[in-house]
């Protein structure tokens, strides 16, 4: 159901056709949980009026909220209503559920019907409004990466490659291998099915660099459905695994010594004729295909904190780990954190490496949008390309999670396109977190401090 002009009728007719018996009515909060309330289908109708507390898309990933004055400023310590409107256009059944059951994601609206505006999807619509009023669209393909890990119920045990087909575990990096995903056949084609099934448009899935690692490619398509198709895709993969006696991980750097995992977006943006302004008619790159690198170039660190929200992503940004720890840009260059592909005029995009995979997919596509677009409306000038190895370059990212919350407080200009009460409530959520990881004795401290300080 993609279209655009999809009514709650043919929603129901959706839902009839399938003998839906039960809804899922989903709210990603601002980590990506799914958060919501389950109905009985005769239960959900287009006058239901649900709601549920504005605090329950503003929490952090302990599930806890922030206490200060700043998140009291935009969340009311009363704790207010959200009205909750479903989406027809993102209704998905649920494979693995028991009964004949439906996910349907929803938008949050105020009691005067305005967009919560710290909600993630609330967020994405505002990014697309604004290049909707410049009469453009933009075109997203996102690349995620996540391990496979054994089952692992003791949080003080370091992660392990689960066991395969083979009865071994993977004991090296077998980059790009056919018979390394073959190992775990049974899981990939339940997960292709499901793909099938919830119509979400998986294109092809690789065994990445490190041991257990995968990614999944995503066609290109509009920022709001493939934030939803990652969002969908993330909850699936976690099931799939389960069911199959092993755990799916997106956090950006789960295994010592092992590559992080990132999500890496192409971008382009066309216009109301579905032409790609970043060439120009005789083929070139244009003016707005620079100026969309130099706002990725000069936005980027602000916006750090938004595609590496955790203290454990910054462990993934490290040199020589195939993933960049700068903002240089470069034409068929992995070592940047900027790429542009070969490709064809028409489909010539950008491709921002920063992103982790533990980041919320509304959220960073958000956010890489909102730096091109700056880039674009402030004609931001990029420097010139890097043809060599960006790795031997400094790093020009923040190096932890507090570092770039002081960057994206500071930076107006992405306050201005995401929204400045998204920007206090995002910050004093990971404000609260950084200060409770902080809280944590590491086992590195007690190795080589105990009694050598």
């Amino acid at each position: 159901m993609n279209s655009k002009n999809i009514t709650f009728s043919d929603l129901e007719q959706w839902l009839d056709a399938r003998g839906i018996t039960e809804i899922e009515c989903l709210v990603p909060d601002l980590t990506g949980v799914a958060r919501g309330k389950i109905l009985p289908r005769e239960r959900f109708t287009a006058d239901r009026g649900m709601r549920l507390p504005e605090s329950t898309v503003a929490m952090g990933v302990t599930g806890e909220q922030p206490s200060c004055e700043d998140y009291n400023s935009v969340i009311s310590t009363t704790d207010q209503d959200m009205h909750l409107r479903p989406d027809p256009r993102t209704v998905r059944i649920v494979p693995w559920a028991t009964d004949p059951t439906a996910q349907v994601i929803h938008d949050c609206y105020d009691r005067n019907g305005s967009l919560v505006p710290f909600a993630p999807r609330s967020v994405l619509r505002r990014v697309c409004d604004l290049f909707a009023k410049e009469g453009l669209t933009p075109i997203v393909a996102p690349e995620l990466e996540f391990y496979l890990v054994a089952r692992n119920t003791d949080p003080d045990m370091p992660l392990r490659p689960p066991v395969g087909r083979s009865g071994r575990s993977e004991t090296s990096r077998q980059a790009y291998s056919i018979d390394a995903v073959n190992e775990f056949d049974p899981l990939f084609e339940e997960v292709y099915e499901y793909c099938e099934r919830m119509e979400l448009n998986a294109d092809t899935l690789i065994h990445e660099i490190g041991a257990g690692q995968m990614e999944i490619n995503f066609f290109h398509s509009h920022p709001l459905q493939l934030a939803d198709e990652v969002f969908f895709f993330k909850r699936m993969v976690r099931e799939v695994a389960l069911r199959h006696d092993m755990f799916a991980t997106f956090m950006a750097k789960p295994i010592a010594g092992e590559p992080g995992s990132a999500m890496h977006v192409h971008q382009s943006v066309v216009d109301a004729e579905g032409n790609n302004i970043f060439s120009d008619a005789n083929g070139e790159p244009s003016q707005a295909f620079l100026w969309f690198i130099g706002g990725l170039q000069r936005y980027i660190p602000a916006a750090t904190a938004l595609f590496a929200p955790y203290v454990n992503s910054y462990r993934r940004l490290e040199r020589f780990t195939a993933a960049p720890i700068n903002i240089q840009w470069g034409n068929d260059n992995r070592t940047v954190g900027i790429r542009v592909p070969v490709s064809a005029p028409q489909a010539r995009r950008i491709e921002n490496r920063v992103i982790g995979a533990d980041a919320n997919p509304y959220v960073a596509l958000s956010a890489t949008l909102a730096c091109g677009y700056l880039g674009m409306k402030n004609k931001v000038a990029p420097r010139p390309e890097c043809v060599g190895d960006a790795y031997l370059g400094a790093y020009e990212l923040p190096r932890s999670l507090g570092e770039a919350l002081e960057e994206l407080r500071a930076e107006k200009d992405l306050a201005g396109v995401l929204g400045d009460l998204f920007i206090t409530v995002y910050t004093s959520i990971k404000e609260a977190e950084y200060t409770e990881f902080m809280k944590v004795i590491s086992p590195w401290e007690r190795e080589h401090l105990l009694l050598h300080v």
